[in-house]
């Protein structure tokens, strides 16, 4: 496995476009994630994680190394690829709940699946920006500070957004599990 760090990958990149590889090779299962998980569609996030390389070895010039993940930077290019994408299409939910692929016959389990359900559907009626912020502190596991040079908001912004949101989910997920339940009666 290539252990150069992303910085110097990146300023071989910049000198030869063919070194773009190992950064593509590197990021391609985690871009393509995101885009999966944006569109909940397989062509599409395939189409929208090779903009996503396209655009960002378009710019590669022009990426400079601020403190923050080189992930960051892709992150944020994939962001606007499908939000440009949501944009064309018009539409209002942007991520529709995936089918679970391995439900269990134990009561438990059924529960668990459908707690699991209703984070995923709670988290799709989240804005864009709101879904970018969690992958960031949840996925990527950047700090609150490293978050806010990233999208350019200070810490204490951060801190209090990602408390918001945070606690709107706990609220939207503990109405509908009650919504839920109640509609079971």
């Amino acid at each position: 496995m290539d252990t150069q760090s992303d910085e110097v990958l990146v300023e071989q990149a910049k000198a030869d476009p063919q070194a773009f590889g190992a950064l593509y090779e590197r990021y391609l299962a985690r871009i393509y994630s995101y885009c999966y998980y944006r569109t909940r569609n397989v062509s599409e996030a395939e189409d929208l994680t090779e903009k996503v390389f396209f655009q960002a070895l378009s710019h590669l010039s022009s990426y400079a190394y601020r403190g923050l993940p080189f992930s960051v930077w892709l992150y944020r290019i994939a962001h606007n690829v499908v939000a440009n994408w949501h944009r064309d299409r018009q539409r209002h939910r942007l991520l529709p709940l995936e089918e679970t692929d391995s439900m269990t016959h134990d009561t438990d389990g059924l529960e668990q699946v459908e707690d699991i359900a209703l984070v995923r559907r709670a988290v799709a009626d989240l804005p864009p920006e709101r879904q970018h912020l969690l992958l960031l502190k949840f996925v990527e596991g950047l700090s609150n500070a490293e978050i806010g040079r990233a999208l350019g908001r200070s810490e204490g912004a951060i801190k209090a957004l990602l408390h918001r949101t945070i606690r709107s989910l706990r609220d939207e997920i503990t109405a509908r599990k009650d919504g839920h339940h109640a509609g079971e009666a």
